[in-house]
């Protein structure tokens, strides 16, 4: 069975939802950044840490991959025009949205605060803002891919939703709604719902 360390409010959350997806069973192990348990298996001591046997993967955006890969769900084939576009579409929303949800977070509270510029936030709402249109530009619906849900769907809910919990404006009305009808998939829910567990 896959183990999955980490706790739901930051990235693991993006690994929960993708097993709840593709209906494989996995152990949640609540371990927050740098505790014991997770700087014994990753020495960065960042969460997400996934576990298949005795291999264990960091990165969240890895950890899905392999998962995506090795199930041959919420993916295109490698090698196909498709996975192209859909890893373009991955590496765009990671530049572009989840890096700046993060700056943000290291000046508002991650960094000691003598390296905090929290003057920088301001600029970065207004580059959310602009990287989030660009987005919207190429959703093609249902799914941003078209009919097709894919790993690059679950990491930009989650940035959505970070970006709500960071009072950062998600002002695109296209957005908007297509993460509201994200968020009521069953998959969504269950993976949710181990907040309150």
């Amino acid at each position: 069975m896959y183990k999955v360390y980490g706790i739901t409010v930051t990235r693991t959350f993006r690994v929960l939802w993708m097993l709840e997806e593709l209906g494989e069973p996995y152990e949640f192990i609540v371990a927050p950044p740098r505790s014991d348990v997770i700087m014994a298996l990753n020495p960065s001591g960042k969460i997400p840490v996934f576990q298949d046997g005795d291999n264990t993967i960091t990165d969240s955006s890895a950890i899905m991959t392999y998962l995506a890969d090795k199930h041959g769900k919420l993916t295109f084939p490698a090698g196909s025009i498709e996975r192209a576009r859909q890893d373009a579409l991955t590496f765009m929303i990671l530049d572009e949205l989840d890096a700046v949800l993060w700056t943000a977070a290291r000046h508002s509270f991650a960094l000691p605060k003598d390296k905090r510029v929290p003057e920088v936030k301001p600029s970065l709402q207004w580059e959310f803002k602009q990287n989030l249109d660009r987005l919207a530009a190429r959703f093609e619906g249902p799914f941003l891919m078209g009919e097709t849900m894919t790993i690059a769907d679950i990491i930009a809910i989650h940035c959505l939703n970070w970006a709500y919990s960071a009072k950062f404006p998600v002002e695109n009305e296209t957005l908007a709604g297509y993460a509201k009808t994200m968020r009521e998939r069953d998959a969504f829910k269950r993976a949710r719902a181990l907040d309150a567990a």
